[in-house]
């Protein structure tokens, strides 16, 4: 009796090498097109709808953002959660703010402010000081800010004695610049409606050295004098 009679029989295999094929002009051709085709699919619904990328420009959130950040706004995260007091936001200035920087109304001009009214609130200017009157605080709340940005080099503002008070409806919004003495706001143009509201800064790319994801929350004070308004 064999020794290797219950052992599994050996299968030898070769493989053996398929001669290069050169690749018409034609078939690369097809191939470019179907990759790009392919790209911009997946691409353009998510610049679309899930996140897109801004550069700031101007001055009016100095000093959380300075100009030329590259910033990445989460488009998606509002359809199921509502804009929160403190967050930083892209917008689509709407026709009063566009007319005050003697653009068409129809022109596409995006800025870049911080949520400070929720529908609901009243929102009390006085100065620099801003208190809020809501049902959960019927007496008033001065708002901590410690993010405000004011370049004294610029000398008397009219924002420093400015006294406002906006009551917000269901959909709208007050936002400001951080740069409270050199930002074009709700204090100049008026309420924001929550359709004008493109998305939240969910991340700065650049510059190197300040990354970071919800970079609105992780603001820092160095003085910068600038005198661009947008």
């Amino acid at each position: 009796m064999n020794d290797n009679q219950n052992e599994a029989p050996k299968v030898e295999t070769t493989f053996e090498k398929t001669p290069d094929k050169k690749q018409s002009p034609k078939d690369f051709i097809k191939e470019t097109v179907y990759i790009i085709v392919l790209s911009l699919i997946i691409v353009l619904p998510i610049r679309a709808y899930i996140a897109q990328p801004y550069i700031v420009d101007g001055a009016s959130m100095n000093n959380t953002f300075q100009n030329g950040n590259y910033l990445i706004v989460n488009e998606i995260s509002y359809k199921f959660n509502p804009p929160q007091r403190g967050q930083v936001i892209v917008l689509k200035a709407p026709p009063a703010a566009l007319a005050l920087q003697k653009e068409a109304t129809t022109s596409n001009v995006d800025y870049i402010k911080r949520i400070i009214g929720l529908p609901g609130d009243t929102v009390l200017i006085n100065g620099d000081q801003v208190t809020i009157v809501n049902a959960a605080n019927p007496n008033g709340e001065v708002l901590n800010e410690p993010y405000i940005y004011i370049d004294n080099s610029l000398g008397d503002s009219p924002f420093s004695n400015l006294k406002e008070t906006i009551t917000l409806k269901a959909g709208q919004y007050f936002v400001m610049g951080d740069n409270r003495h050199n930002s074009s706001d709700s204090r100049l143009w008026g309420i924001l409606p929550q359709a004008n509201i493109i998305g939240d800064v969910a991340f700065r790319l650049f510059p190197f050295n300040e990354i970071a994801k919800d970079p609105g929350q992780n603001v820092s004070y160095q003085s910068s004098a600038t005198s661009s308004i947008k």
